[in-house]
């Protein structure tokens, strides 16, 4: 399905049972960075059985449109206060997995919103920034000076590609599959704390999370459950980031009587 945002085309997928009273309760969709909506059939197949399930692409990933500027997290939470407005949802339970995650608690925090908060799902979510070494501290040091020489335009017009050549050596592989805009907006995302919003989290919140995560390890999973007051953390063995992809049948289970637990 499609809807206009801003003058943005966004595509999102909405799906859920046809009998009446089942939109209680919506489960909005947040997908990680380099990911679409498409990625997550199994939990909106799942999920949708019982209620309704709304997993937009952000702009810049899969069908929907780069924005116009590079965004912050800020941007994305402002964009799915839009969405959830214009579909004229009441009541949510968010669920972020990696980027997701961050635009999840950036709205889970605010002070007021236009529909009640119910619960919210964090997997493997993004929002704690690692501690650099002083060995990678030097790395990106040795970088900047490097890419402010080869930035400037006589060095530009002998060695034309070495500057590209440069970010693809120190860039990771959503930098290198990004456009120029979104490499914008992914430094801008990925430098982004989001522990001053997990305090303020005040809804039922359970962090589900591989433990052979290294994109954001299980330590930024037991860090966010000692500051989101009242959640819990489900560790799943085996899996990795996407830990959904991984160890499915355990993921469901966990999502079931979280789900089934609480509001209904």
């Amino acid at each position: 399905m499609r809807i206009e945002i801003d003058g943005l085309n966004v595509f999102y997928m909405d799906q859920g049972p046809e009998r009446p009273g089942a939109f209680d309760e919506t489960v909005l969709l947040l997908h990680g960075w380099g990911a679409s909506s498409s990625l997550y059939r199994s939990i909106i197949d799942r999920l949708s059985v019982r209620r309704r399930v709304i997993a937009p692409d952000f702009p810049g990933f899969g069908e929907t449109a780069e924005p116009d500027r590079p965004w912050e997290v800020r941007d994305f939470a402002d964009f799915t206060l839009k969405l959830i407005d214009r579909l004229g949802v009441e009541k949510v339970m968010l669920l972020g997995h990696s980027h997701g995650g961050r635009v999840a608690l950036d709205i889970a925090a605010r002070d007021e919103l236009p529909f009640t908060l119910t619960r919210m799902v964090l997997m493997d979510a993004a929002g704690i920034l690692p501690r650099k070494t002083l060995r990678q501290k030097l790395r990106q040091r040795q970088y900047k000076i490097a890419r402010t020489i080869l930035s400037w335009k006589p060095v530009r017009a002998l060695y034309p590609d070495a500057l590209e050549n440069l970010r693809r050596s120190h860039g990771s592989a959503d930098y290198q599959n990004a456009s120029p805009l979104m490499r914008q907006t992914l430094v801008k995302v990925v430098n982004t704390s989001m522990e001053w919003a997990m305090p303020r989290v005040t809804v039922p919140t359970l962090l589900l999370w591989g433990e052979d995560d290294t994109a954001t390890p299980i330590s930024d999973g037991e860090r966010m459950e000692q500051l989101i007051p009242g959640s819990g953390l489900a560790r799943i063995p085996g899996a990795g980031h996407f830990c959904y992809v991984d160890r499915w049948p355990q993921v469901a289970r966990v999502l079931d009587a979280f789900l089934d637990g609480g509001n209904e």
